[in-house]
């Protein structure tokens, strides 16, 4: 027990996918497998799961959750978001400013894994978020030369 008080937030929820919610990989593609494998391939269309939810917008709900999860944290403090893994791929992208169709370069989260984000302040002009980690399991370890 941590004593940390969890919040629930339905926008960290996973990509809404409209008609194949609650269908199996193979009951979609028996029906609906050009879009599926469009919806697959990882590039800049942003394409409906299902007609259901694009990339952008599961980003548009999940970041802000993100963002408002922070600004209830005190200053320095650390925050623990949990969510599924193309929520945090479509949020990491986010965060990070990469354009849409580098999504995939952030491989997908295993099971009971996670990323750890930091806040970068390069310059004044740059600022943003800083990818420690990613699908680690184990506790985060300090990397040489980013003591301070």
């Amino acid at each position: 027990m941590t004593g940390v008080k969890v919040r629930t937030d339905q926008r960290l929820r996973e990509t809404y996918g409209g008609a194949w919610q609650g269908r199996t990989i193979e009951e979609i593609r028996a029906t609906d497998a050009e879009a599926y494998d469009l919806w697959r391939a990882d590039t800049a269309i942003d394409v409906r799961a299902g007609g259901g939810e694009t990339r952008s917008q599961l980003a548009e709900r999940a970041v802000p959750a993100i963002m408002d999860a922070l600004a209830l944290a005190p200053a320095g403090a650390t925050v623990v978001v949990v969510s599924h893994g193309g929520t945090v791929r479509a949020a990491l992208g986010t965060l990070l400013r990469l354009p849409m169709e580098n999504w995939s370069a952030i491989a997908g989260l295993a099971n009971c894994c996670w990323s750890v984000l930091e806040e970068h302040h390069a310059t004044p002009s740059r600022q943003g978020w800083r990818l420690l980690e990613h699908n680690a399991g184990t506790l985060p370890q300090a990397v040489l030369g980013d003591e301070q």
